[in-house]
């Protein structure tokens, strides 16, 4: 049976990415426990509205955790306090009426504020264009089981693919590492045969735009993993690592070589 909360809310209020920005508190009333956290934040910014003040710029598209659009730091938490929920899927029934909730943008080098709870998450587009894709052209499209992949290759690589790219790991992480994100994209591919010929290209050139665009060292607290949305193990990084190092070590011979 749901029922109605009345919160206080502390929000950062940044008008651009070169004004210092401060919490604000509002108070919101008779929220029902059945509406999603964004719903919550519908319901200030049309009383904001109508008092004509500016309303919360905060970043939301399909409302449903699969466009990886949304993306708010909830009382310290990326995504907020349920494991394996985006921020566009919690409800207000984790709420107790009372509670005050602080609500922050994602904090990175990388990820700078654009206005509000809204940031630029551009930088892991750069590092998806990098290389996080098959580019070998293989003609005409192959029949679906002409290439044979074991269960377990392919339950690895479809966990890998549920990353949304929401940058949830980087603002969990206290270096901003987007070691997570990467790792996904590059075990998605590692584990399947049709990404095999630029493997090595591939995680060398992500991880390169990866350390350009500011993100951070792994610190190996596994916080990443504890706050994805999709729960993307932290296993793959290891998978990612390994990649690295052997397209290092194959470039390595190949200027020795070339050298000879």
């Amino acid at each position: 049976m749901s029922k109605n909360l009345n919160l206080t809310l502390k929000i950062w209020r940044q008008p651009n990415r070169t004004t210092v920005g401060r919490f604000v508190t509002y108070k919101v009333s008779n929220i029902s426990t059945d509406s999603s956290f964004l719903e919550m934040l519908d319901v200030l910014n049309e009383e904001l509205q109508r008092k004509s003040e500016d309303p919360v710029a905060f970043d939301h598209d399909c409302r449903e955790g699969i466009c990886g659009a949304c993306g708010l730091v909830i009382n310290g938490r990326p995504h907020g306090p349920v494991k394996g929920t985006t921020t566009c899927q919690l409800h207000m029934r984790n709420f107790d009426d009372g509670d005050t909730i602080t609500i922050e943008p994602w904090r990175a080098k990388a990820f700078p504020v654009i206005k509000d709870l809204m940031v630029d998450r551009s930088a892991l587009e750069k590092v998806q264009q990098a290389g996080g894709f098959i580019s070998v052209n293989t003609g005409g499209v192959p029949d679906a089981n002409s290439i044979l992949i074991s269960k377990e290759l392919a339950n690895t690589a479809m966990d890998a693919a549920a990353c949304i790219g929401c940058g949830a790991c980087v603002a969990a992480c206290k270096n901003a590492s987007a070691m997570l994100f990467v790792s996904a994209k590059v075990s998605h591919l590692a584990h399947l045969p049709q990404g095999q010929v630029e493997r090595f290209e591939r995680v060398e050139a992500m991880v390169k735009v990866m350390d350009e665009m500011g993100f951070g060292s792994c610190t190996n607290t596994y916080a990443c993993e504890a706050e994805c949305p999709k729960e993307i193990s932290v296993r793959h990084i290891a998978v990612m690592n390994r990649q690295y190092f052997a397209a290092k070590l194959k470039s390595k011979n190949k200027n020795s070589e070339d050298v000879i």
